[in-house]
């Protein structure tokens, strides 16, 4: 670990090529605007949520034929300075061709990243922000503390909250339709 951050410290950005390099040690590493951001591995709270919500997408994905759904980690690289490893990402029929056989090559439909203390702060402004411009279509934040999911639907202004669904309510998707669930009970 100490040679990759000497190295990025002499460089002045972080590039895709020196994030294959990476060691695989289960910490999650991402670049966004050519910054290394490392994370630990998830909780358990993290890991109780994802597994929810990747069963529910998966069945809906499944019946409806609609697409493809991938979790972390799996590389989504929108360029050489933006590579991120978002918790979930469903990829419609119509965007197939972005699906390589290392790595996700542009913008998935639907990406779903959970909150951890590690990652807040880029979950909700910096990978918020690169998801608009890259065109990612909707958005969900997953709170497990506040057992909250926050959708947020792209526009031609960037992303618009479409709803925050608390404890008892049921999600309901904008892209994937018919899609609901109530993740906390």
């Amino acid at each position: 670990m100490e040679h990759i951050l000497q190295k990025s410290a002499l460089k002045d950005l972080f590039t895709y090529e020196d994030y294959k390099h990476l060691p695989n040690d289960g910490k999650r590493y991402e670049i966004i605007e050519g910054e290394l951001l490392i994370s630990p591995s998830p909780k358990t709270g993290h890991q109780r949520i994802h597994a929810r919500l990747f069963n529910a997408l998966m069945n809906f994905v499944q019946k409806n034929h609609s697409g493809e759904l991938f979790s972390a980690p799996l590389d989504v690289v929108f360029s050489n300075l933006n590579v991120v490893q978002p918790d979930l990402l469903f990829i419609s029929k119509k965007r197939r061709s972005i699906i390589a056989e290392d790595n996700i090559r542009g913008a998935p439909d639907l990406i779903v990243e959970i909150l951890s203390p590690y990652t807040e702060k880029a979950d909700r402004i910096q990978k918020k922000e690169l998801y608009a411009v890259y065109g990612v279509r909707e958005y969900w934040i997953a709170d497990p503390e506040k057992e909250t999911i926050e959708v947020y639907s792209l526009s031609a202004e960037g992303y618009r909250l479409s709803g925050t669904f608390e404890k008892t309510d049921r999600l309901q998707s904008v892209i994937l339709k018919g899609f609901e669930i109530n993740l906390f009970n």
